[in-house]
């Protein structure tokens, strides 16, 4: 049973988020993450994610104190967030409630994931895979099947009550819909696979992987079928996989209200043409069921341009530390957001000032160039060697190159 302990703890901790999330500075930074979107010129919105939060506790100030685990994971979950607020100079999208996403089950896709794994550190999820082939043959495509939806209205009431009762008067508690839809299909597929074995394919057996990519395609649409019959969409989420999602010409409901995601990071190497043929030609009617569609992860995409210009309501594309910088700069412009993605490895072990300060200047300027909305992300972080301080120092780098350029 919940104790009063647990829910003063959570209580007082919530207080304070929303202290944050209502501040001059909170809407300051959203309007910054809005404007950008809308493809206006501002200073950048600075994002940091995929933290390794377990070597990020400073003097205890992520050690929960809470004895449910429900309360616990709440708890943590607002520590995360003052720890944020106190020590990043970033940009945040705290909203002024807390959100509970709609609920729903999946029957499953028909295989599961068969790998053998590795891992040096047992509280990291970042961990090698070997991944068996279970779609060796032709005939394997069959065990591929489109999945059933259930809606689960229970367990949105039980978290509903489960939150609210927590929380008190302390913070309001909000049902929302999906935010956004992510699809990356060939990630998926790689896990079926292994990666090694689709790269053969598309030379040996393109008709192979072609049968494989059009039953993923199937299930997207399974799931967006349901999500716009069945579920609510929520037009106002912050939050599009690691970057800001604010824009505005969304409606109000549907799949027009949310972002498309989608991405083939496996594709890297792969040459344009295949990469259009493989991806591309199946995100086309995908993502024009939704407002806009943000394309491309950790794959450097400066040989692909010309390909993803095809998705008609392209708004945000994911550049890569591994991309040929300035020519995504100048073929994007002003047409698109250049979401830049600053490379992980610069905060991994100790982190220099002075190479965070070249590359930031460098993306910075680049953008002024071109006349490109700009967003900087450092995401994929899967150590910083238990020195939070690497962090620290990057976010107080990015952020005094910007307030040169942009201002304050």
């Amino acid at each position: 049973m919940m104790t009063q302990r647990d829910k003063g703890i959570v209580r007082e901790l919530a207080k304070k988020y929303m202290e944050m999330a209502s501040s001059e500075k909170q809407q300051k930074m959203n309007k910054r993450m809005l404007d950008t979107n809308d493809l206006k010129i501002v200073r950048p919105p600075v994002i940091l994610e995929e933290i390794p939060w377990y070597q990020m506790n400073i003097g205890d100030e992520l050690t929960c104190r809470c004895e449910d685990e429900g309360a616990r994971q709440v708890e943590y979950t607002f520590l995360k967030a003052l720890f944020r607020w106190k020590h990043f100079k970033a940009d945040t999208y705290f909203e002024p409630f807390f959100r509970v996403t709609m609920a729903y089950d999946s029957s499953g896709i028909g295989l599961r994931v068969q790998e053998n794994t590795l891992q040096t550190d047992d509280f990291n999820n970042i961990i090698s895979h070997n991944y068996e082939d279970l779609l060796e043959s032709e005939d394997s495509v069959e065990l591929l099947s489109v999945p059933t939806f259930t809606r689960r209205k229970d367990r949105d009431e039980e978290a509903m009550n489960f939150y609210t009762d927590l929380l008190g008067d302390a913070m309001p508690v909000k049902l929302c819909g999906r935010g956004y839809f992510h699809s990356a299909p060939w990630d998926e597929i790689a896990t079926l696979r292994g990666l090694e074995n689709i790269l053969f394919d598309l030379y040996d057996r393109p008709e192979h992987l072609h049968a494989i990519r059009k039953k993923f395609m199937e299930i997207a649409l399974s799931e967006m079928d349901f999500i716009e019959k069945e579920m609510q969409v929520d037009p106002h989420s912050p939050d599009l996989h690691c970057t800001p999602a604010y824009v505005s010409g969304l409606a109000e409901d549907g799949l027009k209200a949310t972002w498309y995601r989608t991405t083939a990071q496996g594709f890297s190497d792969v040459s344009p043409e295949m990469h259009d043929e493989f991806d591309i030609q199946y995100s086309l009617d995908l993502a024009k069921r939704f407002a806009y569609t943000y394309y491309g992860c950790c794959e450097p995409l400066d040989r692909k341009l010309d390909q993803i210009s095809k998705i008609e309501n392209l708004r945000k594309i994911g550049v890569s530390p591994w991309a040929k910088e300035e020519v995504m700069a100048e073929w994007i412009g002003n047409r698109y957001v250049y979401a830049r993605k600053s490379n992980p490895a610069n905060v991994s072990a100790v982190t220099d000032p002075e190479i965070v300060r070249r590359e930031t200047e460098k993306s910075v300027k680049l953008a002024i160039k071109y006349g490109c909305p700009l967003e900087l992300v450092l995401k994929d972080i899967s150590t910083v060697s238990h020195r939070p301080e690497n962090l620290i120092v990057w976010s107080e780098v990015v952020s005094g190159v910007l307030d040169e350029f942009y201002g304050e």
